[in-house]
C-alpha cells in the first residue's frame, strides 16, 4: 500500500542549480538582446521581414495545413487544454507539488507574454494574402511561450523521474524539437517574425526556471522541515 507522506520527486539540487541557472542567465540575457534590437529597429528587424517574405513566397498547400494544425494544436486555449490533462495525470500520481509547478508556470507564463506584449506594442507582419489574421501586438509570440513553459515542464518532470542521461537527454530534446515546431508555424504563417519567436522561448524559459526553483525550495523545505 502506498504511503500516505512520500518524499517528493524533484530535480537533484547539483543538477538544477547548474543547468536551471545557465539557462535563466542565458536566456535572460538573450531576451534583453533580441528586445533591444526589435525596440531600435537594429538589423534584426530587417532579418525579420526578409524571412518572413521568403517563406510566405515559398509556401505549399500541403506544408500551410500542416503548419495550421500545429498552431492550432498549441493555442493558448490549446495549452490550457493539455495542461489541464497532464494536472490530472499528476494528481493521479499524487504528484502535488509538479501540479504546482504546472500551474505556475504555464498561467504565470501566459501572463508575462501578455504583459510584453503590452510592453512593445510590435505589429505583426503584413501581407496582401496573409494565411492568418491576427489583431493583437506581435512581440513576443504567445504560441511559442507556452510551449516553452508546458513542454519545459513535461521535461523537468521527466528527467526527474530517471537517472539516465540518454532518457534525460532526449526528454529535453523533444522539448525543444516541439517548442521549435511550434515557434516555426508561427513564423511560416506570417503570425510573428523569428525575433517574436526567440524572444518567447528565452523570457518563458526564464520564467520556467524560476518557477522550478521556487517549486523546488519549497520542497527542500519541507524535507528539512521533518527532520
Amino acid at each position: 500500500m502506498r504511503p500516505l507522506e512520500q518524499r517528493p520527486h524533484s530535480l537533484s539540487p547539483l543538477g538544477l542549480a547548474i543547468a536551471g541557472w545557465a539557462a535563466f542567465f542565458i536566456a535572460g540575457w538573450l531576451f534583453l538582446a533580441i528586445a533591444w534590437d526589435v525596440a531600435t529597429h537594429d538589423d534584426i528587424v530587417v532579418f525579420d521581414a526578409t524571412l518572413a517574405a521568403w517563406l510566405h513566397e515559398h509556401g505549399s498547400p500541403a506544408l500551410t495545413k500542416a503548419m495550421m494544425l500545429v498552431t492550432t494544436l498549441n493555442s493558448t486555449f490549446a495549452v490550457a487544454g493539455w495542461g489541464v490533462a497532464f494536472a490530472l495525470v499528476l494528481a493521479r500520481l499524487r504528484e502535488w507539488y509538479w501540479m504546482l509547478t504546472l500551474a505556475l508556470a504555464v498561467v504565470g507564463g501566459l501572463a508575462l507574454n501578455v504583459l510584453l506584449k503590452y510592453a512593445y506594442e510590435r505589429a505583426r507582419p503584413h501581407f496582401d494574402d496573409p494565411w492568418v489574421t491576427l489583431q493583437t501586438f506581435s512581440f513576443p509570440s504567445g504560441h511559442t511561450a507556452g510551449a516553452t513553459v508546458f513542454y519545459g515542464v513535461i521535461a523537468a518532470f521527466l528527467v526527474s523521474r530517471t537517472a539516465r542521461w540518454g532518457l534525460r537527454a532526449a526528454c529535453v530534446a523533444g522539448a525543444i524539437f516541439m517548442v521549435a515546431l511550434v515557434g516555426f508555424s508561427r513564423i511560416y504563417l506570417g503570425a510573428h517574425y523569428l525575433s517574436d519567436v526567440l524572444a518567447a522561448a528565452c523570457s518563458s524559459t526564464v520564467w520556467l526556471v524560476l518557477c522550478l526553483n521556487a517549486v523546488h525550495g519549497l520542497v527542500k523545505r519541507r524535507l528539512g522541515g521533518r527532520r
